[in-house]
């Protein structure tokens, strides 16, 4: 979703040859193939194929096959997008071969260690060359840490373009009919964070929230693959079961998604990328965590941080359901040209 917009504004400069490297850090069918597809993302040039594994097994994979490829194409740039393993392990590459790193989503800050995107965010921006700043908490938390001025360049999300790109598209999605739902008539639900799913007691108390959720509106729950292995595990799985109204599907395709978030009442998620989604498409968000790293979701938006605690959740769900999320400004340069603006300062800089 960060790349397609680029590879698209690439396409005004043909004497710019963009390599597309594909880490396969994201393997699942429905998770990275058809998001290419549906995206319309060319063909990766390359996919290095590396699957799943621990952070450091994971890491360490992507940053020893990616530094073949650096080695053999010999870019003028690697530009690495958002705060997961392939981000850090390839911009590492990168500056250890001496490539100037471009960091797309730079600046963003939980502030919670515990969170491996964290670690990633922060060692990513602080190894770049060029840092492309998606909302002005960055600018702040990028001068704190000392980032030079003239290395940090303000252009908006490039999430942003992709949804502004694919919205009417994703209107022609029958998921609403397929699934029986009416606009406005349902909630959407989407947990993945180890901190949230890895542990009976919290998954525990978030079950609790949801099941007072799904009695008020049927809530559909497009369940990442890691909470699916966790229901056994945690013996979670006949509860959630048990709840008439929660509807547990596959992940769905990028437009069908888009189309179910667009139209839900209330969306419960644990994703960062949602926040924003939510922000811009005016549909009241509660994210099950105690932080975020886009504040701007919470002063110009539509999130309300509401941790982990049922009561908390319940709360602030219940607040959602009886206000409009509508009249709320959109986030300076959240206008669907991010890409365009990175991708000119890419070339302008390339001499």
């Amino acid at each position: 979703m960060k790349i397609a917009p680029l590879m698209r504004a690439y396409r005004d400069f043909p004497n710019v040859e963009p390599l597309l490297v594909h880490t396969g850090q994201h393997y699942d069918e429905r998770m990275s193939d058809l998001f290419f597809r549906q995206l319309e993302i060319p063909e990766p040039d390359l996919n290095l194929g590396v699957g799943s594994g621990s952070h450091a097994v994971q890491t360490a994979e992507i940053m020893m096959r990616f530094e073949q490829v650096v080695l053999e194409r010999k870019p003028d740039w690697v530009v690495v997008v958002g705060d997961v393993n392939s981000t850090i392990a390839c911009g590492l590459v990168a500056a250890k071969l001496d490539v100037r790193l471009a960091h797309v989503e730079a600046g963003l800050r939980s502030f919670d260690r515990s969170m491996p995107e964290e670690i990633n965010r922060l060692l990513t921006d602080a190894i770049s060359d060029l840092l492309f700043v998606s909302e002005p908490s960055g600018l702040e938390n990028l001068k704190r840490e000392g980032i030079p001025d003239e290395k940090v360049h303000f252009v908006g999300n490039v999430m942003i373009d992709t949804l502004k790109a694919n919205l009417a598209k994703a209107e022609q999605s029958p998921v609403l009919e397929d699934m029986g739902l009416e606009p406005g008539a349902y909630n959407v639900v989407t947990l993945h964070r180890p901190s949230n799913v890895d542990d009976a007691g919290t998954f525990g108390r978030i079950a609790d929230a949801l099941e007072v959720m799904q009695d008020d509106l049927p809530t559909v729950f497009p369940m990442h693959p890691r909470t699916v292995r966790n229901l056994s595990r945690l013996e979670l799985a006949d509860r959630l079961g048990a709840m008439k109204r929660l509807h547990i599907v596959e992940p769905l395709g990028y437009l069908s998604f888009l189309k179910l978030m667009s139209k839900a009442a209330v969306v419960a998620t644990d994703s960062g990328g949602m926040q924003e989604e939510t922000t811009v498409l005016g549909v009241w968000c509660l994210t099950v965590r105690e932080h975020t790293e886009r504040p701007i979701t919470l002063t110009h938006g539509t999130n309300t941080l509401v941790g982990t605690d049922a009561e908390r959740i319940v709360s602030a769900y219940r607040r959602c359901r009886s206000a409009s999320p509508t009249g709320r400004p959109v986030p300076e340069k959240w206008d669907g040209k991010a890409a365009e603006r990175i991708v000119a300062c890419l070339v302008d800089t390339a001499g």
